[in-house]
């Protein structure tokens, strides 16, 4: 029997989540959702995922201050992590891998490429 691989998806706009939950979850996913990186902590201590999806813009502190905090920290520094944006210039992304992400994806998201670049990135780990 096979384990699911694990996703959080850190996004507040409801429309964002249902899409990347129904592409991952038919994809074969465990999929947990959070609205900000506050609750996002708290799921990630309580089910390390494997691969966090976020928004860089939410509530509080942005997904990149996340993706930062994750990464300087010895025990969460593996989790792969795909910054999901509106913003689309090349110096988004640049500002997303700089923050320790290790994916940038741009919205409107290509449903097609999705799950391709989620299982290759998830890959990498």
């Amino acid at each position: 029997m096979t384990v699911a691989r694990s996703v959080l998806i850190i996004d507040d706009n409801e429309a964002n989540v249902v899409l990347l939950e129904f592409l991952l979850t038919t994809n074969g996913y465990e999929v947990r959702t959070t609205v900000d990186a506050e609750a996002a902590l708290v799921s990630i201590a309580q089910h390390r995922p494997e691969l966090i999806l976020t928004d860089i813009q939410l509530p509080g502190a942005s997904g990149l201050e996340l993706a930062q905090r994750l990464k300087s920290d010895a025990s969460t520094a593996g989790i792969r992590i795909i910054a999901i944006s509106a913003f689309a210039m090349p110096a988004d992304e640049q500002r997303a891998i700089a923050a320790g992400c290790d994916g940038y994806v741009a919205k409107p998201i290509d449903t097609r490429a999705f799950p391709a670049l989620v299982a290759g990135i998830i890959g990498r780990a």
